[in-house]
């Protein structure tokens, strides 16, 4: 009897694991407002376009580059992070999976610069309400931390998964060592600079728009063509917040089968209702 119930538990954990295995989806991917508060799980309208603000300094209109102005920008970026020693958002994010454009995911997200640490609860969708994942960069072996939603996580709680193991990238196509405004900011000036190195005939437009109540620079890249394998997209959306200079909300959109299509949404990831510089602590990470 004794041996009987024991062989139960290690089956009954096993199937818990490569379960929750199945659901997980990790991610990716700022900016200065009032003191911390509960990230509410409401999820802010599509972005709307604006009219330009009075006294603004208007983009040149024959740059040396047309990816002058989107450089200028991630530039902004890159130093307004230097001063980010964390922040809490929601994070939403949609990523076409095997041909499939699922609903969005929403969740509460906690990040740390030094060391670089990423909390994940997710809100939404309800099937997958209540999962947890933590990383923390130089702890635990290098993995991070998952606790799966309901009564599987509240009975095992956290256990150690290799962020890279393929079974838990089945559903997203980032690892959450890859997460984060600091690492999408380097990302995107990484591959913007090579572009312009490249001097293809890339087009640039910027416009004002309004995302999440917040007044943004909204830059379109779209790029000719891959024929040199140099582009993972056609066209890339990004949203950068005016007030703080960081990217709030980007869009990334494949390459059309006919010509003048838009293509499309392959990702989409916003980082909404955020709060930099909040105190977060070690015990928001240890798990």
């Amino acid at each position: 009897m004794f041996t009987n119930r024991i062989r139960h538990s290690a089956l009954a954990r096993r199937w818990w694991y490569f379960s929750m295995l199945g659901v997980l989806g990790l991610v990716l991917l700022a900016a200065g407002q009032p003191p911390l508060s509960p990230p509410s799980p409401g999820q802010p309208a599509a972005p709307q376009p604006m009219g330009p603000s009075t006294g603004e300094t208007p983009v040149p209109p024959q740059p040396v580059s047309p990816m002058d102005e989107p450089l200028r920008l991630i530039h902004e970026a890159q130093k307004a992070y230097q001063n980010v020693h964390d922040y809490t958002c929601l994070l939403i994010k949609r990523e076409r999976v095997n041909g499939k454009l699922p609903p969005d995911t929403v969740m509460e997200m906690k990040v740390r610069t030094q060391p670089f640490s990423v909390y994940l609860r997710w809100l939404q969708p309800r099937n997958e309400a209540g999962q947890e994942v933590c990383y923390v960069a130089g702890k635990n072996d290098g993995k991070m931390r998952v606790r799966p939603k309901g009564v599987f996580g509240s009975f095992a709680g956290f256990i150690s998964l290799d962020p890279n193991d393929p079974r838990a990238r089945q559903t997203s196509k980032r690892s959450i060592t890859e997460a984060g405004i600091g690492n999408t900011i380097e990302r995107l000036a990484r591959a913007w600079a090579e572009e312009r190195r490249l001097g293809v005939t890339t087009q640039v437009h910027v416009a004002e728009y309004e995302y999440n109540r917040r007044r943004c620079t909204r830059v379109e890249i779209v790029h000719p063509d891959n024929g040199g394998g140099h582009f993972l997209y056609y066209r890339d959306v990004i949203y950068f917040d005016k007030e703080t200079h960081l990217p709030i909300r980007l869009e990334f959109y494949d390459w059309p089968r006919q010509a003048g299509e838009p293509g499309q949404l392959v990702e989409v990831y916003s980082f909404a209702n955020m709060r930099l510089n909040v105190g977060l602590g070690d015990d928001v990470f240890n798990h």
